[in-house]
């Protein structure tokens, strides 16, 4: 039977286009954004790698545990709107300020307000809003929604590499802080939530929904090991690919830009393919699918990814990279409905982006200390392996035990 919030007449375009744009702005532009101006700070402020990648570890590793699961538990009892449009004023105030910096103190003040605004303005709050919203075709919304990652993670190299060359690199990231707020504030600003009877009853569930009992059992820390060791696989490239271009290959900016703006393309195949293929197959064989094909882009990495190889890193990477975010709601949902989700997805979340942000960091500080990037690389193709043995552990289905207050 179709809910009304997956009718065509109950405003699920304009729920799915107010989390497109808002993963586009906060993702696509900020997230994948950021890494693209790594080099300027190596280059012109002599900061080393581990540096330039502790300002994301720093500020995930405070913010995340601090307010992860308080974001998680706020959406869950106020819904995601208000939540959301904090986190978009802060990520933008957050480039402006990054686009400023010259010292290393100031510069993780800043990623931490990054953090910040990523917690409640991005993924969580709009895993969030749809899954409340859609039911049969959850998978399929989210991901139209996610495809707005990678339209966003296709046009910021582009994006920036115009801004740089016209403005220079620090009002690059200060006119990228304002792009943020214009896409992603408008639709956020009239964003009805709850019309349908789905997310009704996940709101008045949310209060008295047993979290408890899901955190005693197996798979959820199975789920939390797998996403953690695939993400932070997936960060450690994302962080450190345009610097070993430019860096230690030598590649111009104008070829790394257009490399990454590849790997964003093809993202775009695996966000809306994932969602899509969890409604047929299940999101369990979807997350199997994904993880493995990150697997494989990390020991490509690991052969050093030359020649004609980095176009088989691009189509592998982009593929995975494009459902990996989005898999994880997914199976969320399926293993404890809505009713708990923000909460389940707030520490989830939280975790992950600790191994997004430590293993960048990690994976720097032994190319600072060996020169290369071999050891580094093959500590993320141990770890994309691991998230994919922890995914096969995990029950297709619901289990009996996890009907309890979901929609």
């Amino acid at each position: 039977m179709t809910t009304r919030a997956d009718s065509p007449g109950s405003g699920q375009v304009r729920l799915i286009s107010t989390s497109f744009l808002a993963l586009f702005a906060i993702v696509g532009l900020v997230l994948y954004g950021l890494p693209l101006y790594y080099d300027f700070f190596v280059k012109e402020l002599g900061w080393t790698r581990a540096e330039v990648t502790s300002g994301n570890m720093i500020g995930k590793v405070l913010v995340g545990p601090l307010f992860g699961f308080l974001a998680g538990t706020l959406i869950d009892r106020v819904g995601p709107r208000k939540p959301m449009m904090a986190g978009i004023v802060i990520a933008s105030l957050a480039l402006v300020g990054l686009g400023s910096v010259h010292t290393i103190a100031l510069f993780y003040v800043f990623y931490a307000m990054n953090a910040l605004g990523y917690v409640l303005a991005g993924p969580l709050p709009n895993q969030v809003l749809l899954s409340r919203n859609f039911k049969e075709s959850r998978g399929r919304a989210m991901g139209i929604a996610y495809v707005g990652i990678g339209i966003g993670f296709f046009f910021v190299p582009q994006i920036t590499k115009y801004l740089i060359g016209a403005f220079g690199w620090r009002t690059a990231l200060m006119v990228l802080g304002a792009l943020v707020v214009v896409v992603a504030m408008p639709l956020v600003l009239v964003l009805r939530e709850g019309e349908g009877p789905a997310a009704a009853a996940a709101r008045a569930d949310a209060p008295k929904a047993p979290l408890g009992e899901h955190l005693k059992g197996k798979n959820f820390y199975i789920l939390a090991l797998g996403s953690m060791a695939s993400i932070g696989a997936v960060g450690g490239a994302i962080q450190h690919f345009k610097m070993m271009l430019t860096l230690d290959k030598g590649w111009s900016q104008a070829e790394a830009f257009n490399i990454i703006s590849m790997i964003a393309m093809v993202s775009l195949i695996g966000r809306f393919g994932a969602g899509w293929l969890a409604d047929k197959i299940g999101p369990k064989r979807v997350m199997l699918i994904v993880y493995a094909l990150v697997t494989v882009a990390m020991l490509i990495l690991v052969s050093g990814a030359e020649g004609s190889s980095i176009y088989l890193y691009v189509l592998c990477f982009g593929l995975g990279l494009g459902g990996e975010y989005l898999i994880i709601p997914l199976m969320a949902a399926q293993l404890y409905g809505t009713a708990v989700l923000g909460r389940i997805m707030g520490i989830i979340l939280t975790a992950d982006g600790v191994a997004e942000a430590l293993f960048p960091w990690i994976v720097g500080k032994l190319h600072d200390s060996t020169g290369s990037y071999s050891a580094g690389f093959q500590l993320l193709a141990a770890l994309a392996a691991l998230g994919a043995v922890a995914v096969a552990m995990l029950p297709g289905k619901r289990p009996a035990d996890a009907s309890v207050a979901t929609t």
